[in-house]
């Protein structure tokens, strides 16, 4: 049994009162989901800027009635202390994911992403330092890394920041390293490597990789690829995401105010994921053999990135269990019935 089956196990005899801010986005509803199905008791926060209502009616249709009677849900904002305040109330663990992400749209306003991303992410130390939280886990991001040029990405070397995105980011670990020292309020944050999964929005100028050209395949839309396609990345399925969530929350003291990648430690080019997103909608007899068409780098992004685990893995007992294909293959029902309702 993994350390993760075993604490799953201890949850259910022993469950506990869980906080998840941006409750209704991708990787918030995914968190619901898992922790509802462990009969645990769960508040969510979320303004539904990025998020959406029928992520959280899609997760009421995944559980049974008496565990949706579990969910308390309050529509507001963490750039309000007093919101932060009311739903940390009672919470045991807190899984900080309420931000906004995309390093296109911290381009296009600064200020907005450092005014959520920051300002936010204060108010939620605050509330949960002022609660007495037995944890908080929060959502950190590979830009951190900026334009440290090592390969693979070792959390205690990172480089200058490459975006408004990565500064907010790197400013929210700042801030957690400073309530450690500072009030004794110990976090642990999750840099989070290109996650993909169900519920990841195909739609939006702000859309991410996979889901957008999965639903661009399947309407028979150009595929844009940025650069020369040899661009990489460490793609993460949602439920690797989810593993570490609850292996952070659960974790021994000494692995508290630490960083860790989320990731599988390998690394995908997008002409490799373009070919494996479309060898996956042909096993689910949608046929798309169409050719990606290649325009200029985006600004901001990094050229390679590829995380080393071994740090999630020693202290958390980290074991994804979805490399990229896997993922991809088991997502891949979820986005054609999403794009197919939505048509």
């Amino acid at each position: 049994m993994t350390k993760y089956e075993q604490i799953k196990k201890d949850l259910l005899v022993n469950p506990k009162t869980w906080l998840v801010t941006g409750v209704a986005g991708f990787i918030g509803s995914n968190l619901l989901e898992h922790l509802l199905k462990l009969n645990q008791t769960v508040i969510g926060l979320d303004n539904f800027a990025t998020g959406h209502q029928h992520n959280l009616d899609e997760v009421e249709g995944e559980v049974t009635a008496e565990q949706w009677a579990r969910f308390t849900f309050y529509e507001g904002d963490i750039r309000s202390l007093d919101a932060c305040k009311q739903t940390v109330s009672g919470a045991d663990y807190v899984l900080h994911q309420a931000a906004l992400g995309s390093v296109p749209r911290s381009i296009n306003d600064p200020a907005t992403t450092n005014d959520v991303n920051i300002s936010g992410f204060l108010n939620m130390l605050i509330a949960a330092r002022d609660e007495k939280v037995e944890s908080f886990t929060y959502a950190a991001s590979s830009s951190t890394y900026g334009d440290h040029p090592a390969l693979p990405k070792v959390e205690e070397n990172i480089g200058n920041p490459l975006s408004p995105y990565a500064v907010t980011k790197y400013v929210n670990e700042l801030y957690a390293d400073v309530f450690a020292k500072t009030y004794d309020f110990n976090t642990v944050g999750l840099r989070y490597f290109n996650v993909f999964g169900k519920r990841q929005d195909p739609n939006g100028a702000y859309a991410a990789v996979i889901p957008k050209w999965t639903a661009a395949m399947i309407e028979g839309e150009e595929v844009f690829v940025n650069g020369d396609g040899e661009t990489s990345r460490d793609f993460c399925f949602i439920e690797n995401v989810v593993q570490m969530n609850i292996l952070a929350s659960i974790a021994d003291k000494e692995a508290k105010n630490n960083v860790f990648n989320v990731a599988v430690g390998d690394r995908t080019t997008l002409n490799t994921l373009y070919d494996s997103i479309q060898n996956a909608l042909n096993s689910n007899c949608i046929v798309c053999d169409s050719k990606p068409t290649y325009r200029d780098f985006r600004a901001g992004d990094v050229r390679h990135s590829q995380a080393d685990i071994t740090k999630a893995k020693t202290l958390l007992g980290f074991e994804p269990q979805f490399r990229i294909q896997e993922g991809i293959d088991k997502a891949m029902p979820w986005y054609i019935k999403f794009l197919n309702e939505k048509s």
